[in-house]
């Protein structure tokens, strides 16, 4: 089957991604072949566009861990009930394209009261928020959360969830954000372009610290966690402050790592835990995360989380796409459209 594929054939500023058109094979057993009506950009498939992102495919190569569409074809040992049926599904690489193949064991079926293109923002965002909440830092009534990147897909996820409990949310964002932020539900922000020891509160303590900048932020959550706090990282975004990589600025953010925090003694000395993220190491999680997946799916039909999104951006527009979110401009996810469904 013809598609559109976006790639990424070296490494470089976002004007690198090329469209092109390929093909695609059947779907394998237990497959789904999905046309594509929304890929979910992530911030992972910008560090891979840098050359910073370790898990990702060598280069040349197609990137994208989210999707959401129509199922078009099963493979061999599923139900061809399926077909028709909307979805949406981690794809873990390969998302960038007009029609994917991923085990179904990785989708989520839609209600027909979703939008099919805005459900691409729930899979990696959702599943990523879930694992940090519920799994690793396992809120409760009473808590108080700062959240970095607050006006980011996760950010945003993760208040949203968050807030169905009794909790105080916390967050930081540059100041053209903030009374956005106030009204979806952030109880304090903080101007996340500034110093951060200037920005924060450095009187106030923290159950639980969400963050995916990295380097220095890392080490100032430390000091920043309650007795018994989280700190959760899910990535480090601090290594992309500009659109192609910077050799300095990585070199300066795994200096800034607080490596000899990192370890059981003085986790257990200070009565803090350190977790991680990485959806890109899930593989052995495969029926809890269609679980977590389900339930995001049914509260995003309740209308308990919203998935916010962004921006919808047509395929042969990819390179904005990935500039704006480099820009730190989204309040909410981007997601990429084929452009014949964009157009139609």
């Amino acid at each position: 089957m013809k598609r559109q594929e976006i790639w990424i054939p070296q490494r470089g500023t976002p004007e690198i991604l090329q469209l092109k058109e390929g093909s695609l094979n059947p779907p394998k057993a237990d497959e789904v072949q999905i046309k594509v009506h929304g890929a979910g950009i992530n911030f992972a498939d910008l560090l891979a566009r840098m050359g910073l992102y370790p898990d990702a495919p060598k280069l040349p190569a197609i990137v994208g861990y989210e999707v959401s569409g129509e199922i078009i074809a099963v493979g061999e040992g599923l139900n061809v009930n399926l077909v028709g049926q909307n979805v949406c599904a981690i794809t873990r690489f390969g998302g960038y394209c007009s029609v994917v193949n991923t085990p179904y064991t990785q989708c989520a079926l839609l209600p027909p009261e979703l939008n099919v293109v805005d459900a691409a923002a729930l899979p990696v965002t959702g599943v990523t928020s879930w694992m940090i909440l519920e799994v690793q830092a396992r809120i409760r009534n009473g808590d108080t959360i700062l959240v970095h990147a607050a006006g980011g897909g996760v950010g945003l996820m993760c208040l949203e969830l968050a807030k169905r409990y009794d909790v105080e949310v916390h967050g930081l964002a540059s100041t053209g954000k903030h009374a956005t932020l106030l009204e979806k539900g952030y109880d304090r922000l903080f101007d996340s372009r500034v110093p951060l020891k200037e920005a924060l509160d450095m009187s106030e303590r923290y159950d639980t610290i969400i963050d995916a900048v990295g380097g220095e932020s890392w080490s100032l959550g430390f000091d920043l966690l309650k007795p018994g706090g989280r700190l959760v990282c899910f990535g480090m975004s601090s290594n992309a402050s500009s659109q192609s990589l910077s050799l300095g600025t990585l070199v300066k953010n795994m200096w800034q790592v607080p490596w000899r925090r990192f370890n059981p003694i003085w986790l257990m000395n200070n009565n803090k835990g350190a977790f991680g993220v990485n959806m890109g190491r899930i593989d052995s999680l495969a029926q809890e995360v269609q679980s977590w997946l389900g339930q995001l799916v049914e509260l995003r039909a309740q209308g308990i989380i919203s998935a916010p999104v962004h921006a919808r951006i047509p395929f042969s527009n990819a390179h904005e796409a990935h500039a704006l979110i480099h820009r730190r401009e989204n309040l909410g996810k981007v997601i990429l459209v084929p452009d014949e469904v964009y157009e139609a």
